[in-house]
């Protein structure tokens, strides 16, 4: 006679928390709750310095040396939040075909009152990790003014664009790198993408220069005395880049270069090009930890 199996008990589904703490971020549902002067974009500068030397040079960046750098500080409204040990007990009760659970993707898990809750930025709650879409530069300058990150974070990894086919269009996969003009396949959406894509870079390797500088300015302001920035890039600016990046973090503050193979060289002719770069800079060098 076969035995009976024995009835398994369902594993304790538990999810990793994080002992630090951040400032309390207003949801898209709370946003009326947001003070006026907390909704207006708050004007941050980032004085520019043109006694530093050496100093690549590009066309604008006279007149843009002759002001400090200006980027607005806005809200980062929290659109979803996902809590992953609610996600996998559904799953769970899906699977062996109970009624489903309704859960709230907006349902606090912070640690936080309410009260205390909708008085943004001026209480700490538990940490949670983030997923933000939008512009690196404001980003960065609201995590930096907004939500107190400012010489907290101790890694950043930029992976800009290369700085190469200004007038490519915008490339709608990952999985394909060659992306034409007039091809029905490569067209995007909503074409007023590949007009943001193309105007970003009107004067070609000079506007990405002084896209890139921006950038490393406000992650600069980001990083702790020991933390470290990586930026990710082709062999076709990789000399340019490391001229910014002597501007910005000193170049005594070059820690290494990181050569990696990205792609097969089969079917080019001549010397062919199959490594990217990681370029690794400090913001202290004498105090950087790894």
């Amino acid at each position: 006679m076969a035995r009976k199996k024995k009835p398994t008990t369902p594993k304790p589904i538990s999810a990793t928390m994080h002992n630090d703490k951040r400032a309390n971020i207003p949801t898209e549902e709370l946003r009326d709750f947001v003070a006026d002067d907390e909704k207006n974009p708050t004007m941050m500068r980032y004085p520019r310095d043109p006694s530093l030397d050496p100093q690549l040079v590009w066309q604008g960046k006279d007149e843009q040396d002759g002001e400090d750098l200006v980027v607005p500080a806005v809200p980062i409204y929290i659109q979803e939040k996902i809590h992953p040990q609610v996600i996998v007990e559904d799953v769970r009760a899906q699977s062996k075909k109970d009624e489903p659970q309704q859960f709230d993707m907006f349902s606090d898990f912070n640690g936080i009152e309410f009260e205390d809750l909708i008085e943004f930025y001026e209480h700490q709650q538990n940490w949670t990790n983030r997923l933000i879409l939008g512009d690196s530069l404001q980003v960065m300058t609201s995590l930096a003014e907004k939500e107190g990150l400012k010489g907290q974070v101790q890694m950043i990894y930029l992976d800009p664009p290369y700085g190469i086919k200004f007038g490519s269009n915008w490339q709608v996969s990952t999985r394909k790198r060659n992306v034409k003009d007039g091809k029905a396949e490569d067209v995007v959406r909503q074409p007023e993408q590949v007009k943001a894509f193309r105007d970003t870079w009107e004067l070609g390797i000079h506007s990405y220069l002084s896209y890139l500088r921006d950038r490393l300015v406000t992650a600069r302001e980001l990083l702790t005395e020991s933390g470290s920035i990586f930026i990710q890039i082709g062999d076709e600016n990789i000399h340019l880049v490391r001229c910014l990046l002597d501007e910005v973090f000193g170049s005594d503050n070059f820690f290494a270069q990181i050569n990696f193979k990205s792609m097969s060289a089969l079917g080019q002719k001549g010397l062919a090009s199959t490594y990217d770069y990681i370029i690794w800079y400090a913001k202290n060098k004498e105090s950087i930890k790894f």
